[in-house]
């Protein structure tokens, strides 16, 4: 595991530009697995989640082509294996589960392995994905590896579901695309990168309607075709160096910006003293003066920021939001709806200084602006959480270590480069 070592205290000044959403590659990525012709994916990110669904791919005799430097990926099934044998399925990544719609209906039936249930943010039941896929005519085989089967094809179904979970709304469409008949999924999550694997299989000639709602109906069609599609930025990174922007007092400018889906996460910026400008496409931060969290209208309560399933603050933006109300004059109340151990990572926080209270496992307080000293800090394997921790290095100065920092290469291809070029001081170790 890979440290960052960080000479904080520097402004963050320039231009980035975002890579693909890791959150619409991976799912993509998957999506292609439902035709033999040859799709096309642009602005490819260069991720080790997808660097291990390519490897799982070609060795079950997948052809793929990928440009590393244009960003480009040409992928092709035609040869795919009629059985996965002794191949290893996918470590570490939970968007492995949504290899099992299109895996049935090339294989018919193969087994769960058992470690496809839990992330370190928490647990992440299977029951959805397997309730879902019985609605729409596959048989679940309950034992230490739930053997999934599929007799025939799969047919049209309706689920409702408990929550709405990304995950199990990518699985749901993947799957219900080429079902015999009309599927509906109530409840459906519809975050960008849902909306961007639904168009993506709209692109490969599927029918889906109520995109970016809670209801989708998905017709089912006799097969998929070719596809040449360019994946959407990533928000998430979009927000990541506008608030590091911020965080160190910069000012950064991220083009190719996506601005029609910043409108709450532009308000949540705002509670911190955080403005966010537009020139076009290009989302800029200019922190001329001191972060200052604003106090609600309603004087009896804290300033909050709520995270949970879109169009809600996005959840796993909630740590970058943390460690800027570290640094913020005032008090501040997050809540995050989703993950158990959303704030596991917050005792290393607390190394730098910082001032929390933690409610319950989904609710802390911070108590900003308290006096912060660099620190060495351990990341727990939570992408979000390691980039917070940079943050709130990046913000005092003096040489800090987040160490085991992986994870953010899970999302970030080029984050120590770009930050290099907004004139940080921070290596891989």
């Amino acid at each position: 595991m890979a440290d960052l070592i960080v000479n904080g205290g520097k402004p963050l000044v320039g231009t980035v530009v975002p890579s693909g959403n890791k959150n619409a590659a991976l799912p993509i990525l998957c999506a292609t697995l439902l035709t033999d012709q040859t799709v096309t994916l642009r602005n490819v990110p260069n991720i080790t989640d997808f660097q291990k669904l390519v490897r799982f791919f070609e060795s079950l005799g997948s052809t793929i082509q990928w440009d590393h430097t244009a960003m480009t990926l040409e992928i092709n099934h035609s040869g795919f294996a009629t059985e996965l044998g002794d191949v290893e399925w996918p470590q570490g990544m939970r968007s492995a589960v949504l290899l099992f719609g299109p895996l049935l209906g090339r294989l018919k039936s193969f087994e769960v392995p058992h470690n496809t249930k839990g992330c370190a943010l928490g647990v992440r039941e299977l029951d959805p994905h397997l309730e879902m896929l019985r609605e729409l005519g596959v048989q679940v085989v309950a034992g230490e590896n739930m053997r999934l089967k599929l007799d025939g094809h799969f047919c049209g179904g309706s689920y409702w579901q408990d929550y709405m979970s990304v995950t199990a709304t990518e699985n749901f469409v993947i799957t219900a695309v080429l079902a015999r008949g009309t599927s509906t999924l109530f409840n459906a999550a519809s975050e960008p990168h849902v909306q961007d694997l639904c168009h993506f299989l709209q692109a490969m000639g599927a029918k889906i309607e109520g995109i970016g709602s809670s209801v989708l109906r998905i017709e089912g069609v006799e097969e998929l075709g070719a596809a040449d599609v360019a994946i959407p930025s990533d928000h998430h990174e979009i927000t990541t160096f506008l608030a590091l922007g911020a965080i160190t007092g910069g000012e950064v400018r991220v083009e190719k910006s996506i601005p029609h889906h910043f409108g709450l996460i532009n308000r949540s910026f705002a509670k911190l003293g955080v403005e966010i400008f537009y020139e076009g496409d290009t989302a800029i931060v200019k922190q001329d003066r001191p972060l200052q969290i604003l106090e609600p209208l309603t004087t009896n309560m804290l300033a909050k920021i709520e995270a949970a399933p879109w169009p809600y603050f996005p959840v796993d933006l909630l740590p970058l939001m943390v460690a800027l109300a570290a640094r913020a004059q005032g008090v501040m109340h997050f809540w995050n709806k989703v993950y158990e151990n959303g704030f596991s990572w917050i005792p290393e926080m607390v190394k730098f200084g910082a001032h929390t209270v933690m409610s319950d496992p989904h609710r802390i307080i911070v108590f900003g602006n308290k006096p912060l000293r660099p620190a060495i800090v351990e990341v727990p394997y939570i992408i979000r959480a390691a980039v917070a921790l940079y943050m709130v290095a990046a913000s005092i100065d003096g040489r800090s270590v987040v160490r085991k920092a992986d994870p953010i290469r899970r999302a970030h291809p080029h984050f120590v480069e770009n930050l290099q070029r907004l004139g940080a001081e921070v290596e891989w170790d």
